[in-house]
């Protein structure tokens, strides 16, 4: 992922108000993040207990970024997340909606997705997964699980753009 800077993530969102993306606070490490490890940015809202904030690159396009809302329910079962699908423990999954883009989004329409609760999924496809096998090749299944979260990163920020 490309570097972001403040005004770069304030001026990305695509479903957010003027006064979430003044209210949201910014994270004091964008100078020195590991960008080449993330697939996405995703952060947590220290004022607000169940808002959070994903930017998500597109290829050959500009971020675009989403506010997300978590649901006061935890899901009842260890749940999977949607994008990475790490199985480990102890990673806590959560349900997320994020308001869908233009007239639907104004109407109420949402789409929602189980995540990562901090976000961990670019960390997550980085670690080896356990040898199915003899002869398994970590490393290549380690890099199609890289390509795999970016791919579902990219078509769910199509998709609120594109609203499909």
């Amino acid at each position: 992922m490309l570097p972001l800077t403040e005004s770069i993530i304030r001026s990305s969102f695509v479903n957010a108000s003027r006064r979430e993306v003044k209210e949201m606070v910014m994270p004091e490490d964008l100078e020195t993040r590991d960008w080449e490890s993330l697939d996405y940015l995703g952060l947590r809202d220290p004022k607000f207990a169940r808002r959070a904030y994903a930017i998500l690159p597109l290829p050959g396009g500009d971020p675009v970024g989403v506010v997300l809302r978590q649901a006061e329910a935890s899901p009842r079962s260890r749940a999977m997340c949607d994008w990475c699908r790490d199985v480990r423990l102890p990673n806590d999954v959560v349900f997320y909606s994020a308001r869908r883009v233009g007239d639907a989004g104004r109407r109420g329409a949402t789409v929602g997705l189980l995540l990562c609760r901090g976000f961990e999924c670019s960390r997550n496809v980085r670690n080896d997964p356990p040898p199915a096998y003899e002869g398994f090749d970590v490393a290549a299944a380690r890099e199609r699980r890289v390509e795999t979260l970016r791919q579902k990163v990219a078509g769910f920020a199509d998709m609120l753009v594109s609203g499909r």
